[in-house]
């Protein structure tokens, strides 16, 4: 029996890593401020921790963009050094 031909991988889609990564951001930090005026009901029900967390995921969402932004800027100049390049 023949194994089928492999067609070559196709090319990664590009996708804005920025506007996504912030906006999660911005929905943990939603989340934060959705719960801290539930803190107490929270603390007294076993669940005192999730705004905390919230706002966990809102600080590494900070970093999170950070690297983005650097790898979509290194990115760019990559692209633009590959062009300026004589070829040959």
């Amino acid at each position: 029996m023949d194994k089928p031909a492999l067609r070559p991988a196709p090319e990664p889609l590009e996708a804005n890593d920025v506007a996504i990564v912030t906006g999660g951001t911005v929905l943990w930090f939603v989340g934060f401020l959705v719960l801290i005026p539930f803190h107490t009901r929270l603390s007294h029900s076993g669940h005192g921790l999730w705004p905390w967390t919230c706002l966990a995921g809102a600080g590494l969402g900070l970093i999170g963009i950070w690297y983005c932004r650097g790898r979509r800027d290194a990115i760019r100049r990559s692209r633009a050094a590959a062009e300026d390049a004589p070829t040959g």
